[in-house]
């Protein structure tokens, strides 16, 4: 049996290789987690005992096929129940972060089977992560970029925003930036501020929100 604290550690591990690829070091975890270097390692070696992961000295720990799966039921849960809240219980995309968080650990299969089936089984969340599936496949690699990767021009929509921070996320639904919206990039000022083109007005993102928005390119059609 898995504390909460253990599935916790597993899905940052789990969040922070698919942001960056390869192992993930303490210090990330560490920042992450907000929590001290030498925790973080005395977790990594609990977690490493018991097969699920893999540690490389001076490069960072994977998560192991098993680490991975308990990542990606944590997920499941979390993601399912930000989406019921907002879709439901009339939560705010700013509100359901931590209540998930709170909620994930503790809920039966049944529960989570009921709340698919309510919500229809989605595939993302109100932040336009995935969902992982019923049978916590390994979920795939997609094709978004950071909004901060692009240049001023581009053409972009967004398909996913960060769910840490609820300050930054009603920054962005008052600037009316959420999965699905088309932006332009109109400016990007030399200390990282990113102006954007979004419905008819402008909005400025300070870079660190910026880089927390994950976009596709928009593809023109030929005339």
């Amino acid at each position: 049996m898995l504390s909460d604290v253990m599935e916790d550690y597993l899905k940052a591990i789990y969040t922070l290789q698919k942001e960056d690829g390869g192992p993930v070091a303490t210090s990330e975890i560490a920042e992450y987690l907000g929590v001290t270097p030498p925790t973080v390692t005395s977790m990594i070696e609990k977690l490493t005992d018991r097969g699920l992961l893999d540690r490389e000295k001076y490069k960072g720990v994977e998560l192991t096929p098993e680490g991975e799966t308990v990542a990606l039921e944590v997920l499941r849960h979390h993601r399912l129940l930000e989406s019921y809240l907002t879709e439901h219980l009339d939560y705010s995309w700013s509100e359901v972060h931590e209540e998930a968080d709170r909620l994930e650990h503790h809920i039966s299969e049944e529960f989570e089977r009921r709340v698919a089936d309510a919500l229809g089984n989605p595939t993302v969340d109100p932040h336009g992560d995935p969902i992982p599936d019923a049978n916590l496949s390994p979920i795939d690699e997609d094709d978004t970029t950071r909004l901060t990767e692009h240049e001023e021009g581009a053409h972009v929509v967004v398909a996913r925003v960060s769910d840490r921070d609820d300050d930054e996320l009603r920054y962005l639904a008052d600037a009316g930036i959420t999965p699905d919206t088309e932006l332009e990039i109109v400016d990007i000022a030399p200390f990282g501020m990113v102006t954007v083109a979004v419905d008819g007005g402008e909005q400025s993102l300070p870079e660190t929100i910026a880089r927390s928005i994950r976009v596709r390119a928009v593809v023109e059609e030929l005339a």
